[in-house]
C-alpha cells in the first residue's frame, strides 16, 4: 500500500521485488565481489538489478552489495521465476546495518541528529577496519612459501586455494592405507 501497488497478485508480482531475501556476510570487501560474481555467473541465476553500495556508499555510511535476482522455483507443473533480494557484505558491515536498524526503528525513522553522525562515524570506523583486515590478511598469504606441490591445497569454486592442516592430511593418509591393508 505505501507503494501504491494495487492489490492484485499481478502487480504485486511485478512491483514487489524483495519479498524473499538471503543475505551473505563474508570475512573481506574483495570476498563480497567474489560471492556477486559466483552468483551472477549461474546459468539459472537471472540478474534484475545490482546496487553496488560497497564503492558507492549511502549518506549515513551503509555499506553493502543489493541483488535482484529471479531464480527458478519448480513447481508440480512448471518452473516459476521468483525475485530474491540478495545482500552481500562483510561482518563488520553487517554489525554495523543491524545496529543502525535496530535504531532506526526505535526511534520510528526520527533519530536524532548526535545518533546520527554517531552512526554515520561508526560506518567510517568499520570500513576502516575491512580495509585493515584485508590488508593484515594480504600480508599473512603474502609470507606463504611461494612454491607449493598442491598436494595440500584444497581449491573450492574459484576460490583462492587454502593449505590443510598437516595433521589432517596425515589422517587422511592412514585412513588411506589402512583401507589398502584390509
Amino acid at each position: 500500500m505505501r507503494k501504491g501497488c494495487p492489490l492484485d497478485l499481478e502487480d504485486i508480482r511485478r512491483q514487489i521485488q524483495d519479498i524473499a531475501g538471503i543475505r551473505v556476510t563474508c570475512s573481506f570487501i574483495s570476498d563480497t565481489y567474489r560471492v556477486l560474481d559466483m552468483l551472477t555467473s549461474q546459468e539459472d541465476v537471472t540478474v534484475l538489478e545490482v546496487k553496488d553500495y560497497v564503492t558507492t556508499p549511502k549518506s549515513n555510511g551503509y555499506k553493502s552489495l543489493h541483488l535482484i535476482v529471479a531464480i527458478p522455483v519448480f513447481m508440480s507443473d512448471r518452473v516459476e521465476p521468483v525475485t530474491v533480494e540478495i545482500q552481500i557484505r562483510t561482518v563488520a558491515m553487517d554489525f554495523w546495518a543491524s545496529l543502525e536498524h535496530k535504531i532506526f526503528y526505535k526511534y520510528r525513522g526520527v533519530v536524532p541528529a548526535n545518533l546520527v553522525a554517531e552512526l554515520k562515524e561508526a560506518a567510517d570506523v568499520a570500513n576502516r577496519l575491512d580495509i585493515q583486515m584485508e590488508r593484515l590478511h594480504n600480508q599473512v598469504v603474502a609470507l606463504e612459501p611461494a612454491v607449493r606441490t598442491g598436494d595440500d591445497l584444497l581449491s573450492i569454486a574459484g576460490l583462492t586455494p587454502f593449505a590443510l592442516p598437516t595433521s589432517l592430511l596425515e589422517a587422511i593418509d592412514r585412513g588411506r592405507t589402512s583401507d589398502v591393508t584390509d
